[in-house]
């Protein structure tokens, strides 16, 4: 099989949440990027990460958050979870690597990121023949 690579941008929505007692809001202007990287089911890398522009770039900070790397069969059952750690420093970029795999099924590879424990934004690639 030929090598193929993928890279995807969803916007994350402005919000508020709660940072011990003092309330923080995102504006408008960050991104969850996934990239996959592979050949079939083997895939050899992959990243997700958050970018803001403008003045999200300068005011916005996440606190409490995760990337998980979630895998769905073709029928989208969600069949693996690949949980991130919560990391409780505040960053403005946050990132998350993980390893070389081979998945069992055809489907879907998605990360979904969260602040607080809450879903602020999925972004998925299709894993097909």
């Amino acid at each position: 099989m030929a090598s193929a690579s993928a890279t995807g941008t969803t916007a994350i929505g402005t919000f508020d949440y709660d940072l011990r007692g003092a309330g923080v809001k995102v504006p408008v202007g960050c991104f969850l990027t996934h990239s996959i990287d592979g050949s079939g089911k083997r895939i050899t890398s992959r990243l997700a990460g958050v970018d803001c522009m403008g003045l999200a770039a300068t005011f916005s900070k996440f606190c409490n958050w995760r990337i998980d790397f979630t895998y769905a069969d073709t029928g989208n059952r969600t069949y693996k979870t690949s949980r991130g750690r919560t990391h409780t420093e505040c960053r403005r970029d946050p990132l998350r690597r993980n390893s070389a795999q081979t998945l069992p099924k055809y489907g879907k590879a998605c990360a979904r990121f969260y602040v607080n424990g809450k879903l602020r934004a999925t972004q998925c690639h299709f894993i097909t023949k």
